[in-house]
């Protein structure tokens, strides 16, 4: 049966094998306690099976934030939870990571992620063999970062084994035990370096001079990752801080190139002001990223290798073509040719675009303005023409396009009678 800390802030300290443990208690842990946690932690209870929240959920908390994804370690194996929940009556859906090690099951409307304590026996670089364990230190020890590698128990108990609290506190990013080694265990581990260093540390250049020698010295092994999961990470650290130092360093140590990034001319210096631009607008990441772009053709290369969604294909080169040729007018409205796009383009999602550009262009003035504004609906169809007399599909199009300009040059304010009012019926 799980329990409740009780008090805020009473500390303790325990040495048995490096552990350390202090006790939490806060609102965000608090909130956790859902009628279905409640009733999966009474069951692993009864039947002597140790649980506890893992990972990045447990990183959230000591930060005072509320996870948005919690999941579950466990000493007993699945075959245990699977005979545990199905005597229960509980139903276990999607148990596609059951080889690994992880069951899901559905309590109370609410999904529950738990995986057995694992070790892993081989690895290649991307994938790992592993074996079930009851030693939560072993399992805390296959992990990639000390803020990563801890666990918290449902009574509010901290299990930390490797520093991970004090990392946390001290805004550090390391791995767990020796780098090179945590790298050779699975590559992606470089760009989840990258990413949490983004999200965690406060100064741009507080690197340990070792992680970074072996990143460079592991860098290659980055090539036999799948382009999928290096832009997921890569995504996260685009919208996180030190963007353009962290890209810069990705070049440094010779990661770049294996990535997808332009290998010789990538414009660290546009990256850099486009970082400035965006800050505080949450822009998509290819909207950072676009920067680093000279030509079309390097967002295609990137598409290539990391198999980019369409939509966001469409805006790397979307932005990269109009960064320079779409800016503001000299007239009186500086916001008219970018409105003017969106009206002649008609696609959909080009107001998003041309915000997007905003964005990367630093008009902030003229970001907010246009998330503001709404598409008018151009009045004129070409069932009016026909009404008034005007058949030819021809001579039909050339003239909604001359009624099209008129309404652009009125602001968008004609409406249907005064622009029809152009049209000499035949």
């Amino acid at each position: 049966m799980w329990r409740r800390a009780v008090r805020v802030g009473v500390v303790s300290w325990a040495l048995r094998r490096g552990l350390f443990t202090m006790q939490l208690k806060t609102v965000e842990f608090e909130s956790l306690f859902t009628d279905g946690l409640k009733c999966v932690a009474e069951l692993f209870g009864k039947n002597n099976h140790e649980l506890r929240i893992a990972g990045g959920a447990v990183r959230d908390l000591l930060s005072g934030k509320q996870p948005e994804d919690v999941d579950f370690a466990t000493t007993a194996t699945p075959e245990h939870m699977k005979d545990l929940f199905q005597a229960a009556g509980i139903r276990m859906i999607n148990n596609k990571g059951e080889k690994h090690g992880t069951i899901t099951a559905r309590v109370h409307n609410q999904n529950f992620e738990i995986t057995t304590l694992r070790v892993d026996v081989a690895t290649d670089g991307r994938h790992a063999e592993v074996e079930f364990t009851t030693d939560w230190q072993t399992d805390a020890e296959r992990r990639d970062l000390t803020i990563n590698s801890m666990f918290l128990g449902l009574d509010g108990t901290l299990y930390d084994y490797f520093n991970g609290y004090e990392d946390l506190k001290n805004k550090k990013v390391r791995f767990v035990g020796d780098p090179a080694q945590r790298i050779q265990e699975d590559y992606l581990r470089i760009m989840r370096y990258f990413r949490f260093y983004g999200k965690i540390a406060k100064e741009l250049g507080d690197h340990d001079p070792k992680t970074l020698k072996s990143i460079k010295q592991h860098a290659k092994g980055m090539a036999g990752i799948s382009g999928e999961r290096i832009w997921f990470e890569l995504k996260k650290t685009l919208v996180g801080n030190h963007i353009a130092h962290l890209v810069s360093l990705m070049y440094e140590l010779d990661v770049a190139q294996y990535i997808g990034l332009p290998v010789i001319n990538g414009n660290l210096g546009e990256l850099n002001r486009v970082c400035k631009n965006v800050q505080h607008h949450c822009p998509k990441p290819m909207t950072v990223l676009s920067a680093l772009f000279r030509t079309q053709d390097d967002v295609l290369r990137l598409d290539l290798r990391l198999k980019i969604s369409k939509e966001e294909k469409q805006l790397g080169l979307f932005l990269v073509k109009h960064r320079r040729d779409l800016i503001k007018s000299d007239g009186s409205d500086p916001l008219k040719p970018y409105r003017d796009f969106i009206i002649d383009s008609r696609e959909p999602d080009m107001q998003n675009k041309v915000c997007e550009l905003l964005k990367y262009q630093g008009e902030e003035k003229l970001l907010k303005e246009m998330e503001q504004w709404s598409i008018p609906r151009f009045p004129v169809s070409g069932h009016d023409l026909r009404r008034i007399g005007i058949v030819s599909g021809k001579e039909i199009g050339t003239m909604l396009q001359e009624l099209r300009d008129k309404w652009k040059q009125s602001g968008y304010l004609m409406d249907k009678e005064e622009l029809l009012s152009f049209v000499k019926s035949p």
